[in-house]
């Protein structure tokens, strides 16, 4: 069979690249919206620790990597997917693509990988970051031209934020909150989509996963926690920003539209008594920071489900 003409192959490398920049603009928004979250909440959070806001991407875990190099005119396999704004990767202003020799002075491009579709060394490479992060609070990372550049990070609550699959769900898993490409919050404003991550993040603050499993998954337990991350929502979106509000404006445009995903039947009030709820907590979290100057969840937020 013939290659393809110059002028198919470059079209086919100009549709790529549309499709990898529409892709970088969702995963952009969400570590923006993330970093504002976790950062804006650090101080409240058990657990905080240090964090640069810095998302890679490593050719090894495309279907094609030999194709992704050349389409993004790489020597390697890792570089920069994303820097979150206001975040010590995105002080540094390094452009997606922006290749990485080392971290600390390993190679992640000397490390073993399957020929494709192999996430593990991503996975590796943000563990080597925050281990280093955990031990000192600094981390070094080498780019392809020699140049070393320094992040000292800033605290941040303990979650990543990821996108996922072609599904429509939000949804957390303890240590990640994972969006996936389907979410129809993608189409709200900023503030709606902070919300709804924040009720995601919520369920790994408030420590949901460990809770359900040691005490049952049944409806009334879903209910529960379901119930306590729509009141937490507010208090995270005010210390990251957002007019705590918000939550109550995503979940009356939500609510009507969906029935399924995270406000299933018996697990989840009624979206109408879930945006009474949440109006309440507003009315907390306005009075929390008249008096105290902040939305101190950590002291002032009542928790409905056991923690220990």
């Amino acid at each position: 069979m013939a290659g393809a003409t110059p002028v198919h192959a470059e079209d086919a490398a100009d549709a790529a690249r549309e499709q990898f920049s529409a892709r970088l603009a969702v995963e952009q928004r969400l570590q923006d919206i993330g970093w504002r979250l976790v950062s804006g909440n650090a101080r409240f959070c058990e657990g905080a620790r240090p964090a640069i806001g810095l998302q890679l991407h490593d050719m090894a875990s495309y279907s094609n990597p030999a194709a992704v190099r050349r389409l993004f005119g790489l020597s390697g396999d890792f570089a920069v997917l994303t820097s979150a704004h206001g975040s010590p990767a995105g002080e540094a202003d390094l452009p997606p693509n922006t290749e990485i020799a080392a971290i600390d002075g390993q190679d992640p491009n000397a490390w073993p990988a399957k020929p494709n579709g192999d996430w593990r060394r991503v996975v590796r490479a943000h563990d080597l970051i925050d281990a280093q992060l955990a031990e000192n609070g600094v981390v070094e990372l080498t780019l392809s031209n020699g140049e070393k550049i320094r992040f000292i990070a800033n605290y941040a609550c303990p979650t990543r934020f990821e996108l996922g699959g072609n599904g429509k769900r939000a949804l957390a898993d303890g240590s990640r909150v994972i969006l996936e490409r389907g979410f129809p919050g993608l189409g709200y404003a900023d503030d709606e989509l902070a919300a709804a991550l924040a009720h995601e993040l919520a369920h790994n603050l408030l420590r949901h996963r460990e809770w359900l499993e040691r005490e049952g998954r049944g409806q009334r337990n879903i209910r529960l926690t379901e119930r306590e991350a729509d009141r937490l929502m507010p208090w995270l979106l005010a210390n990251a920003g957002y007019q705590p509000d918000a939550a109550m404006r995503f979940m009356e445009r939500w609510g009507p539209r969906h029935s399924g995903g995270i406000f299933r039947k018996r697990t989840h009030d009624g979206w109408d008594e879930r945006v009474e709820v949440i109006a309440t907590e507003v009315a907390k979290v306005n009075n929390s920071r008249d008096q105290w100057g902040a939305a101190d969840w950590r002291t002032h937020f009542a928790r409905e489900v056991g923690s220990e």
